[in-house]
């Protein structure tokens, strides 16, 4: 029955990566849905899951080794390959006492900064030799993907050694000019504070996080920068001025004023990015950047952080991009509706004026 599971299991997913989805979702009491372009849609040619099949197709995911891992912990994050073609980043967790599986689909060729349609300016964001990038916004809108490209970048352009602490490893790098170490959380490392604070006996150029989770992280992605590495990270916040209020918010109170100094001087960009519904279909990105210039390091350091984003608005010539800005770019352009651009908008009044 596990054999059946298993074939059923790669038939689902090689039907999701010929669809163009990003992911699929196993739940009982529903066919296997796929979603492309933000909408669910059902693979209709395969049953209705009961929960048994459910399960099956979990286990099969999760094989011998995380199987009671799982079953203890009642949720987990891991990657999946087979045939060498297709990955996944799975997610296997329980519902109502039954058990469900998300699977995100991970390209194998890392796309460029051109593909996936971002502002060229992010680039600047590889050539640098020591600094903090953050790229942040809503969970399943690419930042891994952008974050990505960015290191192929360094890969292909430098001889630097980077190492990624990722929850789960998702694309897969192949060194060409230096030496990357990817590091999977449970498998590789205890947690990402620890791999991080490991990183400084590495001999390590560039540290890519996959997410910072907690004060303890971003204490040590904040000292990575400040010891001359470059570090990249992402995190779930909305914009350039709530990404530094989250962080700087995590540390304890008696901490903060020093946080700020050393945030100042440290922090190289922020790019805050949301994937929209194009009208002609596919996704296209909206993308806020800041680019730490005196006048971004002075008001983090003054604790005026609310003023960045007129200085966002007003540095247009340095590469800087509203969020706003870059919506009403795409619908100046017919790429996506009014509509889309509102719902998206943190400020939709100022948004109105724009257009």
């Amino acid at each position: 029955m596990s054999q059946n599971y298993q074939e059923l299991l790669q038939r689902i997913m090689h039907d999701t990566a010929q669809a163009g989805a990003s992911d699929l979702h196993l739940s009982p009491g529903n066919k296997p849905m796929v979603r492309v372009d933000s909408r669910l849609i059902p693979l209709e040619q395969y049953p209705i899951l009961d929960p048994d099949a459910s399960a099956g197709l979990a286990f099969a995911l999760l094989g011998d080794a995380r199987k009671n891992r799982f079953l203890g912990e009642k949720e987990l994050d891991f990657s999946y390959i087979f045939d060498n073609d297709f990955r996944f980043r799975v997610n296997v967790y329980y519902t109502k006492g039954y058990i469900s599986s998300t699977l995100r689909y991970i390209p194998n060729k890392i796309p460029t900064i051109e593909e996936l349609n971002l502002p060229p300016i992010i680039k600047i964001f590889s050539k640098i030799s020591q600094g903090f990038v953050l790229v942040v916004g809503p969970n399943g809108h690419g930042k891994s993907t952008t974050m990505a490209s960015l290191i192929d970048i360094i890969n292909r352009e430098r001889a630097d050694k980077v190492v990624t602490i990722e929850d789960p490893i998702e694309y897969l790098f192949t060194p060409i000019n230096g030496i990357i170490d990817q590091r999977e959380l449970f498998l590789d490392t205890l947690s990402f504070h620890k791999a991080l604070r490991s990183t400084f006996r590495q001999n390590v150029n560039v540290i890519m996080v996959g997410e910072m989770r907690d004060y303890e992280t971003m204490s040590a992605a904040v000292t990575a920068a400040e010891t001359g590495h470059l570090v990249f990270a992402s995190l779930h916040t909305n914009s350039a001025v709530q990404t530094i209020d989250r962080i700087i918010d995590s540390f304890p109170p008696a901490q903060q004023s020093q946080v700020r100094v050393q945030l100042s001087n440290t922090l190289s960009g922020i790019i805050s990015q949301r994937l929209i519904p194009r009208i002609k279909g596919g996704l296209i990105p909206a993308a806020e950047i800041l680019i730490a210039n005196n006048a971004v390091r002075n008001l983090i350091r003054e604790n005026r952080i609310q003023q960045l984003n007129t200085v966002i608005d007003t540095s247009n010539e340095e590469g800087m991009i509203s969020l706003n800005r870059s919506l009403a770019e795409l619908v100046k352009r017919g790429e996506i509706t009014i509509e889309q651009a509102e719902f998206h908008s943190v400020n939709p009044r100022g948004l109105k004026d724009l257009l």
